[in-house]
């Protein structure tokens, strides 16, 4: 069993190269219920700010990690949830920035940003990542599904007021759900809202992982390259990126996809059997679902997965076994 429970990875990521993960919540507690979330559904919808999980022990694994040779590109304030949610996560951006040479990022839906105390909070970061898909109440509410008490214009009205205090780099993701979003017509407004903004990069992303809402497609790469020149400066594409590679990645793989010949598991049952945690699993089936070595099958509303059938005839090997 891993000795950390509020820290995970170093991970692979497609912005942050390896990137090691700070987890503040409890599985899918979040402002918002994302129909393209890689982590499944919202299963607890909130605004309430507090201690979450105690910051004295996400400091301690931090020091120990640092004390014991940990190396990574980034520190990431992610995992689970929505991490301005937890009451303590400022204090833990400003222990990263001092006690760990290493730069930090804030990963945030951006939900909690009307809030004064939550946008001093977030100023300590390197970099800060907020989400924009949205362009008013009704595609706030189609796209994002948030708490009944969040107001599109508020959040926007928070965005901006952020951007005037924090000398970091702000960054923009736009997610793109074919058929929803993907219009230049729609598009086009929420351009006009990033320019509101002011962010430093725009990031365009689409479904390259099982989604939490049956039926979210990904945007088609030609339609990618469309609206991120409708953005000033142009925006990047970070979807679609290449497989990683790497013996462990490749032994974590085989692991899951031997687990899978035998029946078929929901992303939580993968974590559980292998001590990972939801991000990585999500990093693993995306990349496996890509590849066609498995797929999705949806059953009493969970999303599990299951191997396809070139991966069927293979034998299973025990994890341990040896050529």
């Amino acid at each position: 069993m891993s000795r950390y429970h509020h820290i995970f990875g170093p991970v692979p990521s497609r912005r942050f190269g390896r990137s090691l993960g700070v987890d503040l919540t409890p599985l899918k507690t979040c402002t918002l219920d994302c129909v393209f979330c890689q982590l499944g559904h919202t299963s607890r919808k909130t605004l309430e700010r507090k201690e979450y999980v105690p910051m004295e022990e996400v400091k301690s694994e931090l020091a120990h990690w640092h004390k014991e040779g940990g190396k990574s590109d980034y520190v990431t304030l992610s995992g689970s949830g929505e991490p301005t949610l937890h009451s303590g996560f400022g204090e833990i951006l400003k222990f990263i920035k001092k006690e760990i040479p290493i730069p930090a990022v804030l990963l945030s839906n951006g939900s909690l940003f009307w809030m004064p105390e939550v946008r001093d909070a977030a100023c300590p970061a390197d970099i800060v990542k907020l989400s924009l898909s949205a362009w008013d109440s009704p595609s706030f509410r189609r796209i994002n599904v948030p708490h009944k008490d969040l107001q599109f214009r508020q959040c926007m009205a928070g965005y901006r007021a952020f951007r005037r205090i924090f000398s970091g780099k702000l960054w923009l993701e736009v997610f793109v759900v074919e058929g929803v979003n993907s219009r230049a017509e729609d598009m086009m407004k929420i351009t006009q809202i990033a320019e509101t903004i002011m962010p430093d990069e725009i990031h365009l992303n689409t479904v390259v992982r099982p989604p939490a809402g049956k039926g979210v497609l990904p945007a088609s790469r030609a339609n990618m390259e469309e609206l991120a020149e409708l953005f000033n400066p142009r925006a990047t594409i970070i979807a679609g990126f290449p497989a990683r590679s790497g013996v462990n990645v490749q032994a974590n793989e085989e692991s899951i996809l031997n687990m899978l010949r035998r029946r078929p598991c929901t992303a939580r049952q993968i974590a559980d059997a292998f001590d990972m945690h939801a991000n990585e699993v999500s990093k693993y089936t995306g990349d496996l679902v890509r590849a066609r070595r498995i797929h999705v099958v949806w059953s009493d509303g969970e999303l599990y997965f299951g191997v396809c059938p070139s991966e069927e005839k293979k034998e299973a090997k025990p994890e341990n076994s040896s050529k």
